[in-house]
């Protein structure tokens, strides 16, 4: 199913249904500021392990690089651990392509808590910033493959309902994305440090 929401106004109606597909389980493809990634509940154990194959079928679970998209500061601050130093950072760089590795806190979901760390995003997109509004606490999400030879199956939201649709609950249209991923930040030792460069350019 592929369902069209504008990123400069996005329809309230539709951004609940979304959102509400999440809240029973369901499992979605969305545009960010980056790339287009799958995304499901964070309290979805069965979601979270449904894109943790789809990523790498092989790989552990605990191996995978999997990120919360939260909307705003206070909502970070619930799932992860931040300093003074990494608070000041993301304020200054968030909304954005970036995602930040932070200490996670004690309320990660029973599935993390074998992770020490987490991905937070905040992407400077409003349609997934306002259904992790509606759905009340973050997202999990990854990004879709990157094949370089077939880029259009990563951008075009047509195409990649064609290619994911029989896997994923729903596809949000939300126009063309991106080629690049997020840029990586480390903020888990004393100075944060630039693990990915990506679409996002810190600004310290």
């Amino acid at each position: 199913m592929l369902v069209k929401i504008y990123d400069t106004n996005p329809n309230p109606v539709e951004i609940r249904r979304v959102a509400e597909i999440v809240r029973k389980g369901g499992i979605i493809i969305f545009p960010t500021d980056s790339v287009y990634a799958f995304g499901c509940d964070i309290f979805n154990s069965a979601g979270v392990e449904f894109i943790a194959k789809l990523k790498n079928k092989n790989m552990d679970l605990k191996k995978i690089n999997l990120s919360f998209i939260c909307h705003e500061m206070s909502q970070i601050s619930e799932y992860a651990k931040m300093d003074d130093l990494s608070f000041k950072l993301m304020k200054k760089n968030l909304p954005g392509p970036f995602t930040f590795i932070l200490n996670g806190s004690s309320k990660l979901p029973k599935l993390f808590k074998n992770k020490k760390t987490v991905g937070i995003r905040m992407p400077n997109n409003s349609i997934a910033l306002e259904i992790v509004r509606e759905l009340g606490n973050p997202l999990m999400t990854s990004s879709i493959f990157t094949d370089e030879k077939t880029t259009e199956y990563i951008t075009d939201p047509e195409l990649i309902e064609e290619k994911y649709g029989n896997q994923v609950s729903l596809v949000v249209d939300g126009g063309f994305g991106g080629m690049k991923h997020s840029t990586i930040v480390d903020c888990t030792e004393d100075e944060p440090e630039i693990t990915r460069e990506g679409a996002g350019v810190l600004i310290y």
